[in-house]
């Protein structure tokens, strides 16, 4: 039966997942035909092309866009379908077949982690209205703003994705985790202020984590009472000693770490982070800039496909 969306766009990234999704394609292709889903089918060609592909499809009138790879190919399309802190089309539909590294986005939602599983998701008309993170930070060239619907860090967890993103791309999901060791000894815990609508907090931190989602750094459930249609975004400070995450990460895998005294909680739908040096800024995996940052929800900007 055809899609009520009309004919989809699929967007790949033949690269994500080591490659897996370029060798996917053609079964991609006929789970796409088999369920009677009108489909055309475009690869990227390099950082951004997904972005660029997903405003040219919207613009020519096809709402049913669909990201094929992981978090970093959501990310992009869904800064193709808004503008401005509004969607290009208000009936513009969002479809992720999952099939990178990591694609941590689709757990929060239940919705499978592999290509085949996920070909079928985009059959019938369900929805749901999900909100994003408009993100302002700076980059080499000054102000910048990035579309982020998942999770958000400033501080070490930027630091991390950048040093996991040097690592080999063979070495796949545990990229994260290694670069979270190898960040971690040189890592500086700095002054921060941190504003959250009317709540502060001042002091010296390690990270800050922005959530709108649930699932960060292939698996982990940093922020397991996030819901992503509530209009608001959980924020995790975490100010103890970096020695911690040692005995923090087998619970953050679980979501079983909080509460805990060296992790401040908050909820807000303005969170503004700033500290006496410039801090990374990493969303979904890509390091994005440094703070000064400001995290704004936009409620419920796209229509997700589940």
């Amino acid at each position: 039966m055809p899609s009520p969306f009309g004919p989809l766009v699929l967007i790949a990234n033949p690269n994500s997942g080591k490659g897996r999704v370029g060798q996917e394609l053609p079964e991609i292709e006929r789970q796409l035909n088999s369920l009677g889903l009108r489909s055309r089918i475009v690869q990227t060609e390099g950082p951004g092309h997904a972005t660029r592909l997903a405003r040219e499809a919207l613009e020519a009138g096809e709402r049913f866009i669909v990201a094929a790879g992981g978090d970093g190919t959501v990310q992009e399309i869904v800064n193709g379908m808004l503008r401005d802190d509004r969607p290009v089309d208000d009936q513009a539909v969002l479809g992720v077949v999952a099939a990178g590294s990591g694609s941590d986005f689709v757990r929060t939602f239940g919705l499978p982690g592999d290509s085949i599983r996920s070909v079928r998701h985009l059959a019938g008309d369900l929805l749901y209205p999900i909100d994003v993170i408009r993100i302002d930070y700076r980059d080499a060239d000054g102000p910048a703003t990035r579309y982020c619907p998942n999770i958000a860090e400033a501080g070490l967890g930027g630091a991390v994705v950048a040093r996991a993103r040097r690592l080999p791309r063979w070495i796949g999901r545990t990229r994260y985790f290694l670069g979270f060791w190898l960040s971690l000894g040189g890592f500086r815990p700095a002054e921060m202020k941190v504003r959250v609508d009317r709540k502060e907090f001042s002091g010296r931190a390690n990270n800050v984590v922005v959530a709108n989602c649930q699932f960060y750094g292939a698996g982990m459930k940093i922020s397991p009472r996030s819901y992503p249609g509530d209009g608001a975004l959980d924020v995790q400070i975490s100010h103890g000693p970096k020695s911690e995450a040692f005995t923090l990460i087998p619970k953050i895998y679980r979501g079983e770490h909080l509460p805990h005294p060296n992790i401040a909680e908050f909820r807000g739908r303005v969170v503004t982070v700033d500290a006496e040096r410039p801090l990374p800024v990493e969303a979904d995996g890509e390091v994005l800039g440094t703070t000064p940052a400001t995290f704004t929800v936009l409620p419920q900007v796209i229509l997700l496909k589940i």
